[in-house]
């Protein structure tokens, strides 16, 4: 996963972070991962990110893909058929896609709102790693 985003993961007391930089871009972004701890009453993955500008956490992950052709890694958390999606991408940029159908992902792109087509298109590449009955 490092190697795709181009930066090591430092191991802290609770997690594992990761910074990456773009100076061309004046962006920085801080990745924190930690894995199995309390959250709430239950025990989970919790993904942070922060930026100059943003903090957003995927709470529950399930899983990850990483795509070296994209220098990207996608978070997942799935609950109910509704699926988050958390993307951290090579050049410290970051996106969020939250509470989106996971019948989005094998549906015909062409036929939803580009507003839509969006979401689906970028969680797509964890489609395989989802229980069966998340996308039927």
């Amino acid at each position: 996963m490092g190697a795709i985003l181009g930066a090591e993961f430092q191991k802290c007391e609770r997690c594992y972070r990761l910074v990456l930089e773009n100076q061309e871009e004046n962006r920085k972004l801080s990745l924190e991962i930690y894995p199995n701890i309390p959250i709430g009453k239950q025990r989970g993955n919790l993904i942070s990110v922060y930026t100059r500008s943003t903090h957003l956490q995927l709470h529950f992950c399930s899983g990850y893909v990483v795509s070296e052709m994209l220098g990207e890694v996608t978070f997942v958390g799935e609950c109910e058929g509704r699926l988050s999606g958390l993307i951290i991408e090579k050049v410290a940029a970051c996106s969020l896609y939250a509470n989106v159908d996971a019948s989005l992902l094998s549906g015909d792109f062409t036929k939803l709102g580009p507003e839509v087509m969006l979401s689906g298109i970028a969680l797509s590449l964890v489609e395989h790693i989802l229980p069966e009955q998340s996308i039927s």
